[in-house]
């Protein structure tokens, strides 16, 4: 049996196609986060409410989980490729659309298209990728770039997001993912290897009418918890529940009919795939979660302007960067357990300073804290989205994409929720800088609280990924021993 120091290289292709997709998938990822940050403004400019500017966010939101269901049958149809272009088309339509907006309700509606697009683009731009690794290949290094976007985005989102807002319109907001969108399109269409369709032609209707609504009614509870009320409004446990519900009721379903099922939860009996799910529901929950209070807590405890903000965040994207590239290497060297423990580990102790801060903590300090926390939540998601895939055929790889991509989606969607109704909850009333800063430091200890279970959950994660060397990758050996590793 192999180790992962003797399993053989990744391909140039596979490197290449990665660095093609990260691209368009900048795009999408930064979006999302630079808009979450304008709302006021966005409100203010279309002379609309709060509550009616949230449905730019709310709506895109919605129309993620409408689609990334239907990727893997898509990519069936059409081939991965070609489903790829079209969604960085879609998105990038989409978004010249919303740059012209004329009122609030032309603005949500593009938004809808952009999810589409977007819902499309991020589970295919991991499967596109582990498609083109070899038999016996560790990802480590391979998930270092296709999880780019999704560790920096949520970083490096606001401050892009603040600094336009700064000196230019909202409009500029969307307008900035055109050249990600066109520089995408060409560099897949010339690096992107092609691949025809499988041939799985017919539809699983009944598990679209499941799992789209299910995961919609989950996200559309979830973002409504900030609401005065919380988990208690009608609205928000209502929708919520009968998500669930659905989602209980696809998966049943699925697991009796694994081959024409629109997403094989059956791969959930692997242990990678589980421990992997459950590890990014965590992170999810913590990374996004935690994206909610820290620009919320320079603005309020600190009295600064959007722009500030979003620069004070910067810190932590250049420890996600530095910790990449480390990060990978040593997920095929040691395996993902401990390198995943070890970036939560770092992750949790660097939110502790925060669930200590008042108004008086020096911002320094609390920007040297960020890049500590930048390292540790850079190296997560690298060795969880990797250990994901060891083992599976590639005709599984799109089916795991989705199970874990949803994971992290609805993860952030509930820490987000939680932390928000904590941080009510812990407020109340007040508005003295005493009470923010208490608030703020129950809900970091929270924060705090989600990493200490994924560190536990992580110990699930196998120690060493192992692939027989001579058996293709994705043979049922090569599972068995994912399994036991």
């Amino acid at each position: 049996m192999s180790t992962p120091s003797s399993a053989p290289a990744i391909p140039r292709t596979a490197v290449v196609t990665a660095l093609a997709l990260v691209v368009g998938g900048l795009a999408v990822i930064f979006d999302s986060t630079i808009v979450s940050i304008a709302l006021k403004t966005l409100a203010t400019d279309l002379d609309v409410s709060v509550g009616t500017i949230q449905w730019v966010s709310t709506a895109y939101l919605l129309a993620l989980g409408v689609t990334i269901p239907v990727v893997g049958w898509a990519q069936s149809r059409i081939g991965g490729k070609r489903l790829w272009m079209i969604a960085l088309t879609v998105f990038l339509a989409a978004s010249i659309a919303c740059s012209l907006a004329w009122d609030a309700p032309s603005l949500i509606a593009f938004r809808v298209l952009q999810g589409v697009g977007g819902g499309l683009m991020m589970p295919l731009m991991a499967t596109l990728a582990i498609q083109q690794v070899p038999r016996g290949a560790s990802f480590g290094r391979l998930m270092a770039l296709v999880s780019l976007p999704a560790a920096l985005g949520p970083i490096l989102g606001p401050t892009i997001g603040g600094v336009i807002l700064n000196w230019l319109d909202w409009h500029w907001l969307f307008w900035v993912n055109v050249p990600f969108c066109a520089i995408g399109l060409l560099l897949a269409w010339k690096f992107v290897p092609h691949d025809e369709p499988s041939g799985r032609a017919r539809l699983d209707l009944v598990g679209l009418l499941l799992a789209s609504p299910g995961v919609v009614g989950v996200l559309y509870g979830m973002s409504r918890v900030s609401e005065p009320g919380g988990f208690g409004r009608l609205d928000v446990w209502l929708p919520a529940l009968v998500g669930l519900v659905l989602l209980g009721l696809f998966a049943w379903r699925s697991s009796r009919r694994p081959a024409t099922a629109l997403i094989d939860v059956g791969l959930l009996r692997l242990r990678p795939v589980a421990s992997s799910s459950a590890v990014l529901f965590l992170s999810g929950a913590a990374l996004y979660g935690s994206m909610l209070l820290l620009p919320l807590f320079f603005q309020l405890l600190h009295g600064v302007d959007v722009l500030t903000a979003g620069l004070l965040m910067i810190p932590q994207g250049v420890g996600a960067l530095l910790s990449r590239t480390l990060a990978g290497k040593l997920t095929d060297t040691i395996g993902a357990r401990a390198v995943a423990i070890g970036g939560f580990v770092v992750m949790g102790l660097a939110t502790i300073p925060f669930a200590l801060a008042d108004a008086t903590t020096n911002l320094w300090w609390l920007m040297a804290v960020l890049l500590v926390r930048g390292l540790g939540t850079g190296a997560v998601m690298i060795p969880v989205m990797a250990v994901a895939y060891v083992g599976l055929e590639r005709e599984q790889v799109p089916h795991a994409s989705l199970i874990t991509r949803l994971a992290q989606q609805l993860g952030g969607a509930f820490g987000t929720a939680l932390l928000a109704v904590i941080l009510q909850w812990a407020v109340g009333s007040s508005t003295s800088l005493g009470a923010l800063a208490d608030g703020f430091d129950v809900a970091f200890w929270w924060a705090v609280g989600f990493t200490v279970v994924a560190i536990g959950v992580c110990l699930t994660l196998p120690a060493r990924p192992r692939q027989p060397a001579d058996a293709p990758a994705g043979a049922a050996g090569a599972a068995g021993a994912a399994v036991k590793a």
